[in-house]
């Protein structure tokens, strides 16, 4: 297939991502009434009228079963703004109080509802999962709530802790209040990553979760902990030495070890847990280095990667983490869902889309493409792996000269979000749905919200795209990602997708298979220790246990799975 056809004039939809100032569209209720020109005298009239009352109660307290209609403000892939119609009980059952908090997931109070319109409003545009989260994790949620409430930003302890960390003393063990600080670095992706390993850290560790802001966290992502704040206050102690922190930082616990410095004689312990950490700072994952590492109040961390994996190898945290999670693929999903609320903006971004141009689809079907080459492209291989992946594996249907089968009103449509840096493979598939009919005689709407060029994580504006794109590729029904790339691995998670992985291209060559079904929907773990610690040597850290598995994508990393699921 030939680059060279992509018409470069033609653009990208029209773009809902520009908007940022509001939410979504509000979901009118059509009330309407006619009048028949029959004549009532007025007892009938009267009599009516309450016959009228008495059904209006009898609806609203939930005992008569009829399913009256309402309009719900939809679209179709034009983006015309068409109405579709749904049953009032459908559209209530998906506000209910069970829907409405992920099956507990999330705290039914403490949340002005209106400052974050996606908490509540996802379980209407999200698939259900049949994967509800364990009574266990739901109960350690609302512990960790009211610890963060309790010793947070604001509070008295928050307030005694700080002062230890400025006057310098040693950082002894508080059994009430201990903190970990998470450094905010890196591509939005890995950030996204590496908070749910250091929350999953903390709930395992009963630690209070900062977050340092950077440029953009609070234009995100919602507050996730209800009547307080996960932001690192502007006036913490260590604020301007966070960006500084590195594998050579000597209050690191990998240089603590080498110096032989005792982690009770320390201010705080700084944990360098990013690709480039050495050996020593990967004894973190250890069980004797842990309790050794818990007599700090205050751990700082800086990570880019996904490290939950490495969690389940550690024997301190097993039967806690057995209780948390019996369904061992489900952390990221259940944790992202939990933490990673899009702010008011972003969710305008997300919504306006998806109405404009996925919701009256029968299928969505989602395509990530990263792009790891140096130059900017576009690349013939890459456009042949795209299509050579969709078509083999029947996610879309293959082209034609001329029509084969009849076209219908009833043919199945297909919406197909599409997300690049690159404008040319949206293009080139986009036209060839257009210029051909389908062997299937479905209906192929592609769209691409965006494309930037380059990845810019320095910019707001283009994060704020970055994850109204992941959000949008988590509400499809099928997903194709990028192997090694994190902005896939977050939107599966949050949408409970196996994806079909597309391997890296060796020499600009189509692999063969160009994709393959994914084991599991967890993020792998890119750089995880080969080292078993109770031995004290070089172990294979894939195969120590049945749910740790080396990922398809990395053939070094490590990801979580499903056993009964193999």
């Amino acid at each position: 297939m030939d680059m060279k056809r992509v018409r470069r004039q033609s653009h990208t939809s029209p773009d809902p991502l520009k908007g940022e100032d509001d939410g979504e569209a509000m979901l009118p209720f059509s009330n309407h009434g006619k009048k028949n020109g029959v004549q009532i005298s007025i007892p009938a009239f009267v009599l009516l009228i309450f016959f009228i009352g008495v059904m209006f109660f009898v609806l609203m307290s939930g005992v008569h079963q009829s399913e009256p209609m309402v309009t719900i403000a939809g679209a179709g892939s034009g983006g015309g703004g068409e109405v579709k119609t749904a049953l009032l009980s459908s559209f209530r059952n998906s506000l209910t109080n069970r829907d409405k908090t992920l099956g507990g997931l999330l705290a039914s109070s403490g949340f002005d509802d209106q400052s974050c319109l996606s908490r509540y409003r996802t379980a209407f545009y999200r698939r259900n999962t049949p994967n509800k989260p364990s009574r266990h994790l739901v109960q350690r949620l609302r512990a960790q709530e009211s610890l963060q409430k309790r010793c947070g930003p604001g509070t008295s302890h928050y307030q005694k802790a700080v002062e230890q960390l400025r006057s310098g003393q040693s950082s002894n063990l508080d059994p009430g209040c201990n903190y970990l600080v998470y450094i905010s670095w890196g591509g939005l992706g890995n950030r996204i990553l590496t908070v749910a390993s250091a929350f999953l850290y903390s709930l395992l560790t009963n630690r209070v979760l900062l977050v340092d802001r950077g440029k953009d966290i609070n234009d995100l992502f919602c507050e996730p902990f209800p009547e307080t704040s996960w932001l690192l206050p502007l006036d913490f102690p260590l604020k301007n030495r966070l960006a500084n922190f590195s594998v050579k930082s000597e209050e690191s616990y990998g240089n603590m070890i080498k110096k032989k410095v005792r982690v009770n004689e320390a201010n705080f312990v700084y944990l360098h847990l990013d690709h480039t950490y050495n050996d020593e700072d990967k004894l973190f994952f250890c069980e004797e280095d842990q309790r050794t590492i818990q007599n700090a109040r205050w751990l700082i961390l800086r990570s880019d990667v996904y490290f939950v994996p490495s969690l389940f190898l550690n024997s301190l945290f097993e039967d806690e983490l057995d209780r948390l999670f019996p369904e061992k693929d489900m952390v990221f999903h259940h944790l992202g869902r939990y933490l990673f609320h899009p702010t008011n903006a972003v969710w305008g971004l997300i919504t306006r889309y998806y109405n404009s141009y996925m919701a009256k689809a029968e299928e969505r079907v989602g395509i990530q493409v990263r792009v790891f080459e140096v130059e900017s492209g576009p690349f013939q291989h890459v456009l042949d792996q795209i299509i050579s992946c969709t078509q083999n594996e029947g996610l879309l249907p293959k082209t034609v000269s001329h029509e084969i089968v009849p076209p219908a009103i009833t043919s199945k449509s297909k919406s197909v979000l599409f997300t690049s840096l690159n404008i040319e493979y949206f293009e080139y598939i986009r036209n060839m749905y257009w210029e051909n009919p389908t062997s299937t005689g479905e209906i192929v709407s592609v769209y691409q919200p965006s494309y930037e060029g380059y990845q810019q994580s320095e910019k707001k504006n283009h994060n704020k795209k970055a994850w109204a794109e992941m959000y949008l590729l988590s509400l499809t029904d099928k997903l194709v990602t990028s192997g090694w790339s994190t902005f896939g691995y977050v939107a599966q998670g949050l949408g409970g997708l196996k994806p079909w992985i597309m391997y890296r291209p060796v020499n600009r060559t189509v692999p063969n298979p160009p994709c393959q079904r994914d084991m599991s929907m967890e993020p792998c773990f890119h750089t995880p220790p080969f080292y078993d610690c109770k031995k004290k040597q070089w172990a294979d850290t894939g195969n120590l246990v049945p749910h740790v598995r080396h990922c398809d994508d990395i053939s070094w990393g490590i990801k979580l799975v499903d056993q009964s699921e193999l």
